[in-house]
């Protein structure tokens, strides 16, 4: 009987989209207001999904309250209200999108989740646009 649980959360970061290897120019036409030298930011909103079997002796799949204090510990506690490429070490060399974003979520969560249970890492930047890891 496998079954999803999902934990939301959301935090507020700042980030400056810019590739060091590329001009001035081509870093403006490339992520153009997402390249403002004095960064921006965005009101995440964060979706955790936990696919895997309902624990017959608890009921659960995932218990709720470990999951909530892991995205605190983990997540929250690290990149809410920071400007990621300047108060993050994992963004001073990984550009900041949304996509590197999720993905390192899902690194800081994959190994304390069991490994017969999927992890799914929905990450919204704005109301519109949002990305999903692993896809």
């Amino acid at each position: 009987m496998r079954t999803a649980v999902f934990r939301k959360e959301h935090f507020n970061a700042a980030h400056r989209l810019h590739n060091p290897e590329l001009s001035a120019e081509e870093n403006k036409m490339l992520f153009g207001k997402c390249n403002n030298e004095n960064f921006h930011g965005h009101n995440y909103h964060l979706t955790v999904k936990i696919v895997g079997e309902v624990d017959p002796k608890t009921g659960y799949v995932f218990d709720m309250k470990i999951l909530s204090r892991m995205i605190k510990e983990l997540v929250l506690d690290k990149y809410d209200h920071k400007n990621l490429n300047l108060d993050t070490e994992v963004f001073q060399h990984l550009n900041p999108t949304a996509e590197n974003i999720a993905r390192v979520i899902y690194d800081d969560l994959r190994p304390h989740i069991a490994p017969e249970q999927d992890l799914k890492i929905t990450l919204y930047e704005t109301e519109r646009n949002y990305v999903e890891y692993p896809a």
